[in-house]
């Protein structure tokens, strides 16, 4: 039985990947420039982000995902510019992708309030080894008879909005969907992200933290995440978040210097899945460069 389960889900995860869904993340937040080009610059310096995510541990051939994130304002502060990797990994399909991102900030009556619309664009090799399965039905059309290789140009677009105090966006990171070559098959599907968030002060050593982020595409369920996040003495960061339908996560991350950050997320899967792996598990590093004299007062909360 696991084993009819382990190969049904790869046939399933084999099926989207043609029309590649995106990965998903619970520190979400801390990897907003992956979904929002609206986001580079408004850190306010020269931001590095990684993060990994091991998805559905103990399942062969389950998601694994790779992201890393360099942004900045310009010297002119309402220009933002970044650069976004992210390698996939799910089954025989592999897909990398490099995008550069470019923001514009709109101000107003309070220069802290910023309104950035983003453009982002790039190319996704995609790769498949489909011809390595072995399938029960020969000639089966739902997989490639060889393994195959396409570069896919991209683009996608943007708005972010945000004060010291909450934030809200709203993105689709890839416009094109294409074909892949002799098949019907989307080489990416096109999705829709909303985002929002704020923190506030709970007294003098703790504050809050709650965001959310809506993910729409076509032929996938509505994705709605749910987190809070509580902030100990600007150093500890303790989370929890929710999945409908899919996990509960928890995170746990820690300010090493005003500058530095790292983290680790868990999700225990609830779907009809939690019998057969030991959830997901995600671990994050955050820098952020400084070449002001007055350094860092406090960590960034988003």
């Amino acid at each position: 039985m696991n084993n009819v389960l382990i190969i049904s889900a790869l046939v399933l995860l084999i099926g989207n990947s043609f029309g590649q869904q995106e990965a998903q993340f619970t520190q979400y937040m801390d990897n907003a420039l992956f979904v929002n080009p609206g986001y580079a610059g408004s850190r306010g310096m020269l931001n590095a982000t990684a993060l990994h995510r091991s998805q559905w541990i103990g399942m062969e051939g389950a998601p694994s995902s790779t992201t890393f994130s360099l942004h900045s304002p310009l010297s002119y502060e309402s220009l933002g510019l970044g650069l976004t990797f992210v390698n996939d990994n799910v089954g025989p399909i592999n897909q990398t992708m490099v995008y550069a991102d470019f923001s514009y900030s709109l101000r107003f009556n309070n220069p802290k309030n910023k309104l950035s619309f983003g453009l982002k664009g790039g190319i996704n090799t995609i790769s498949s080894r489909t011809n390595e399965l072995s399938t029960t039905q020969s000639n089966d059309p739902s997989f490639l008879s060889s393994a195959a290789s396409v570069i896919n140009p991209n683009f996608g677009f943007g708005v972010y909005y945000h004060t010291p105090k909450w934030f809200v966006g709203a993105s689709t990171p890839k416009i094109l969907e294409g074909k892949y070559p002799g098949t019907d098959r989307k080489l990416e599907t096109r999705h829709y992200y909303m985002i929002a968030g704020g923190v506030f002060d709970v007294n003098s050593n703790w504050k809050l933290r709650p965001t959310t982020q809506v993910k729409s595409t076509s032929g996938a369920p509505l994705s709605l995440d749910l987190s809070l996040a509580g902030i100990y003495n600007e150093k500890l960061w303790l989370g929890f978040g929710h999945r409908f339908g899919d996990s509960f996560g928890a995170f746990v991350q820690y300010q090493i210097t005003p500058q530095f950050k790292t983290g680790i997320a868990y999700d225990y899967v609830t779907s009809q899945l939690m019998n057969y792996t030991a959830g997901s598990l995600e671990v994050l590093l955050s820098y952020d460069f400084v070449f002001k004299k007055e350094g860092i007062r406090s960590p960034r909360y988003f």
